[in-house]
Formats: C-alpha cells, structure tokens, sequence
C-alpha cells in the first residue's frame, strides 16, 4: 500500500524539481546572509540599546528560520545533492550555538523512527518536570505542569544549548548512547563551538561596543528567549497534542501499527498556508508529508500532501490538520490532563 503513495510522490517530486531546485539555492544563500548580516548591524550600531534589543531579536527568528529551512534539511540530506556538502552545512548548527552530532543522531535515527514512543523519542524525551506521556513517571509537582511548563518554555532553548547537549555527551545512559560510541573529536568540537557561540553573541558586543555585561547577556536572553517561543510553536504543533496518539510496544517490542500508520497517527498537520508559511517557515506546517518522506526537501511538500491526503482517504486511514491555535491548545490540554494519575488501588465509590 505504501509503496504505491511513495512511487507517486518520487514521480511528483522528479516532474517539480526544474522548479523547485533555485528556491532551495536561494534560501541556502539567502538566509545565512540575513543572519550574519543582522549580526552585523548589532555590532555596529547596537551601542543604541533599541537597535541592539531589536537586531537580537531577529537573530532570535532568524535563527529559527536558518534551522527549518537549512539546517534541518541539510541534516537529513536534502539541501544538496553532495552528501559532503550537506555535512559541511550542517555545522552551521554548531555557529548557532546547538551540536549538531548530537542531534542528528536524536533526531533522524530516534524521534523519525520512533515518533511519540516513551523512551525513544528523543524530541519529546521525558523530563522530570513534565509528564508529556500519558502513561509516564508521575510525581506531585505534575499536578501543576499545565501552569509552570508554558512559564519556562522560553528557556527551551537556553537548556539545549547549555545543559542538554552536555547531558547527552556525558550521560551514558542518555538515548543516544544505544546507537553510538561518541567520537573524542566531537567532545572537542562541542566545547570549541559551544565557545564560539558565547563568545560573538555575548563577549564581542561587550568588548567591541563597550556596553554592561547585563545589557550584553540581556540581549542573548532576547534571542534565546524569542528562538525558543518560536521554535517550540514549530514542534509541539505536530506532535504533543490530545490529538496524537502515544503508542506503547509490545512484550517483543513490536508496535502496534505499520511504519507508515505509526507516522499517521502520532502526527497532524497546520492548517495555516500561506507564503510566509512556505518561504520562510520551511513548511512546518505539513509535517505529515516530512515523516512519511524524510529523504524529501520542504519545498515540495504542498504537492506531496495533496496525495497523502487522497492516500489517506481512499485507505481509511487518519490524516490530521488543524489551525495552529487549536494545536497548540490541544497540546496545553495535553499537559493538563496528564497532570492528574488515576491510582487504581483507590477505593471508588
């Protein structure tokens, strides 16, 4: 069955490529540009606290951008047709602060094979302070989850970047070390990376515009704390939400549905489509189409998705979209109902 939808979506994608080709070249030019070009504009001018605050704020969004459109691609090989070429880009991660090793690992060999499964899906992997799982660790403080997770959310990426990459080099008993010994020259390269992020984003200004320190960390706070809102609106929408279902293997560790089904039902689609959407904000939107073809780049997910959509309705399976508002309440009401843990050894009356 699914051999079919992929060879009419290979069809679909070789007929588009003349297209789509030179929009996929001009966001590789286009958005590294934009972001060091902001970058320095700051260090030029940012002595005026409004332009600083205002360029790091960009750097917040386009950061994200370079991510979904770039970065993202580059990581499961579709940027360039070069294999090399696209592991040279992806080290444009590293600039932005995030390890990229790490998380190309996590993320094309965990959460694209096993999307929503506790323990193995190392987007949403568990935290102590969140019960994103129905069937997770519950502990007391879970009972207000609902409230103070949305609070911190803006520290999503603060963490990554200066606590979770480390965790995962460090922590062996972390996910990634079930697929990988991790190589000592990458130990190497987290720290020298890890420091040349801090250091243009906050020593540089400092030295070179002579501004505080707190106006300095002040504004990496204004570009982290946008990246991570932005960011975050990007990855629960498809996945974290009362509409998704949460799969458990079995005894064997089988799961209960075909690869393809699996994709289908722990996944949904934005509604939202427009050319902001397509151009700048990598197609986030339709995720479904990204999961079901990982090895196929963004801009041809439109199309694509017109044929998962009639794919999924002459087969009876789900196909999934909603508005992002509805998403993201959805993913809210996610967080509040597995705040509660219903003990069955309770007496009910």
């Amino acid at each position: 069955m699914f051999m079919e939808l992929k060879k009419e979506v290979h069809e679909t994608v070789r007929n588009l490529a003349p297209h789509k080709q030179l929009q996929i070249t001009l966001k590789a030019i286009l958005f590294p540009l934009m972001y060091l070009s902001t970058y320095l504009i700051a260090l030029q001018f940012g002595h005026n606290p409004s332009i600083l605050y205002t360029c790091y704020f960009a750097l917040g969004l386009l950061l994200v951008l370079n991510f979904l459109n770039l970065i993202h691609e580059a990581v499961h090989g579709t940027l360039f047709r070069n294999k090399r070429l696209n592991n040279w880009y992806v080290h444009f991660f590293d600039l932005m602060g995030a390890n990229s090793y790490i998380w190309k690992i996590r993320h094309t060999r965990f959460h694209h094979n096993y999307p929503n499964v506790m323990g193995w899906d190392t987007d949403f992997e568990q935290s102590p302070i969140a019960r994103v799982f129905p069937h997770g660790p519950f502990s007391a403080m879970h009972k207000y989850q609902h409230i103070y997770l949305p609070l911190i959310y803006p520290l999503y990426l603060l963490n990554w970047l200066l606590v979770r990459d480390f965790k995962d080099f460090f922590n062996r008993k972390q996910i990634v070390w079930k697929a990988v010994t991790i190589p000592r020259i990458e130990f190497v390269k987290l720290f020298v990376f890890k420091a040349i992020f801090l250091g243009y984003t906050i020593i540089l200004p400092k030295l070179f515009l002579g501004i505080s320190w707190g106006q300095a960390i002040a504004a990496f706070l204004v570009m982290v704390f946008t990246a991570s809102v932005i960011s975050l609106m990007v990855l629960l929408s498809p996945h974290a939400s009362t509409e998704s279902e949460f799969p458990v293997p079995d005894g064997s560790g089988k799961m209960p549905t075909p690869w393809f089904v699996h994709q289908m039902t722990c996944t949904n689609d934005v509604k939202e489509d427009n050319w902001f959407t397509r151009f700048f904000m990598g197609c986030f939107n339709y995720h479904i189409a990204h999961h079901l073809f990982p090895s196929v780049n963004h801009v041809y997910y439109p199309e694509i998705t017109q044929i998962i959509q009639r794919f999924a309705e002459n087969n009876g399976l789900p196909y999934r979209q909603f508005p992002l508002v509805t998403s993201l309440r959805n993913h809210y009401l996610l967080l509040k109902n597995n705040a509660f843990h219903e003990n069955i050894f309770d007496e009910t009356m």
